[in-house]
């Protein structure tokens, strides 16, 4: 008995350390905690920044009361202000070089125009009256007078011509988009430096005349209905026909400047029929005839190479 109370002794003085170990250690020896719980306070405080939001609402401030603001309406309105007068500003700026404004103009056709117009660019020579009409000192629309010049068919003639120009590259098979870009980039090119060059002489010569960039541009257009119907003739009958016809629509475009630019170009005695005198006379003679002079040549270098 002895031996085992010797024996149970230092064992039980090992074994109460670990005992101790395995105690909660919040607990202090005296049964009061060392540190406090503090996990429901800090999902509590979670709980609190969840919907940071819902405090002014729930407070009686509704968000769609800001919009009522008298400030941010004052705000509103003068940015629509300030956005209407930009707009307005950037329409006079724009108006000054390319008067948008007046294209609704040169777009007013309808298909007797076209069909009359079409006519007059390839067979000139029986037309008598090249005035444009007046009304209150303004020019009628295109669609009441054929002598009015209009955008819409040089535009469509350039459209129409490069889709020619690519079907007479397919039939040879040398059609590529990157060379119909070109073929395209070229004539619209070669258009802006036309009017280019016609803006210059005029400005050098210094002639007055109501002549804008737009009429201008749409002169230089009409050449593209003779490249058309010089390059189907040619895909049609063969290099011969391309010539004869490419001949016949350089004659008649040729005529068709004369006698249209004539009038804007020349003094009011020359329109009348009577004899040009004067060295600033002569020179809008010489410069009218250039620029008819100047559509036959565009016309053959834009289209001998599309015929084979």
């Amino acid at each position: 008995m002895d031996y085992t109370a010797t024996q149970s002794g230092p064992r039980q003085r090992r074994l109460q350390p670990s005992m101790r170990l395995r105690n909660n250690p919040a607990e202090s020896p005296d049964g009061s905690q060392l540190f406090e719980d503090t996990s429901g306070a800090g999902s509590g405080s979670q709980a609190g920044f969840r919907n940071p939001q819902a405090g002014p609402q729930a407070a009686g401030f509704p968000g769609p009361s800001i919009l009522s603001d008298p400030m941010s309406n004052l705000a509103m309105a003068y940015g629509s202000s300030l956005a209407s007068q930009g707009r307005e500003m950037v329409d006079k700026n724009l108006d000054r070089f390319i008067p948008i404004s007046k294209l609704k103009y040169y777009f007013a056709v309808d298909t007797v125009y076209v069909g009359k117009k079409l006519g007059l660019l390839v067979f000139p020579y029986m037309h008598e009256n090249w005035e444009v009409s007046y009304q209150q000192d303004t020019p009628v629309a295109p669609r009441f007078d054929v002598n009015a010049p209009d955008l819409y068919i040089p535009a469509m003639g350039f459209i129409t011509y490069v889709l020619v120009a690519g079907l007479a590259l397919g039939t040879q098979n040398r059609f590529s988009p990157e060379l119909l870009g070109v073929q395209a980039s070229s004539a619209l090119v070669w258009l802006i430096m036309e009017v280019l060059a016609v803006l210059l002489s005029l400005y050098l010569v210094t002639v007055n005349t109501d002549l804008t960039t737009i009429d201008l541009l749409a002169f230089s257009g009409y050449k593209y209905v003779g490249m058309i119907v010089g390059v189907v003739a040619g895909l049609l009958f063969g290099r011969p026909a391309y010539y004869l016809s490419l001949l016949w629509c350089c004659a008649a475009i040729f005529v068709f400047m004369i006698r249209t630019l004539r009038l804007k170009l020349l003094s009011e005695a020359a329109a009348e029929g009577r004899l040009v005198r004067g060295a600033r006379n002569q020179l809008r003679m010489y410069l009218t005839m250039s620029i008819a002079a100047a559509q036959p040549v565009f016309m053959y270098w834009l289209t001998y190479h599309l015929v084979r």
